[in-house]
């Protein structure tokens, strides 16, 4: 039953990943900002669904549990304020770029999760990584109907923090002899995700 299960958790893992990597070329041209639909859709683009979901992922094996809301709360509140000052024209080169690198950031992170990095280091990395993407999108702002957007946004981003959230609780129950294995292999499969999604803006 046990090698049942953990069949079933590494194959959800693995199909969260290939799905985000199967909408990989869409990563940011072409949405709209200013409505609660589009809000809610588009962290379902692979440069934001891996991140988010990497962030509950890694909050969970790294955090004790009563802080394991941390790296998620310090996610969204990053991703607020940097997105207020992409509204008001704060800008950095190549910013999109960044937002791919910072899949790669998270599956570097899950890569020495049970290792003995400090957690203040993981949630300040979590810090830059979601100002790129809170940059990214607070430069997008049109004149009306980003409020609607915005509140779309941040109740997906929050869902998939859960997501992730859940698969690192499944890791940490059912492949706990195998913890280190399971988390090296998400990340090295973010790593991978990110080295794609930089080369397809960089083609």
């Amino acid at each position: 039953m046990n090698h049942t299960i953990q069949r079933r958790a590494r194959r959800f893992a693995a199909l969260a990943l290939l799905g985000g990597l199967a909408t990989a070329a869409h990563a940011h041209p072409g949405h709209g900002t200013s409505s609660l639909m589009e809000g809610l859709v588009h962290p379902f683009g692979p440069d934001h669904l891996l991140a988010m979901v990497a962030v509950g992922i890694w909050s969970v094996s790294v955090l004790p549990s009563h802080k394991a809301w941390q790296g998620p709360a310090t996610f969204m509140f990053a991703l607020v304020f940097s997105a207020t000052l992409g509204m008001l024209g704060v800008t950095v080169p190549y910013l999109e770029h960044g937002v791919s690198l910072s899949v790669m950031l998270f599956g570097a992170m899950l890569l020495v999760a049970r290792r003995s990095m400090p957690p203040d280091i993981g949630l300040g990395l979590i810090v830059a990584a979601a100002s790129l993407h809170g940059l990214a999108h607070g430069s997008e702002t049109p004149e009306s109907g980003f409020a609607g957007y915005a509140v779309g946004f941040l109740l997906t981003t929050a869902v998939l923090h859960v997501g992730g959230v859940c698969i690192g609780l499944a890791i940490r129950r059912w492949l706990a002899g195998r913890c280190g294995i399971a988390l090296g292999g998400l990340g090295a499969a973010l790593g991978v995700a990110g080295v794609y999604l930089f080369g397809q803006l960089a083609a």
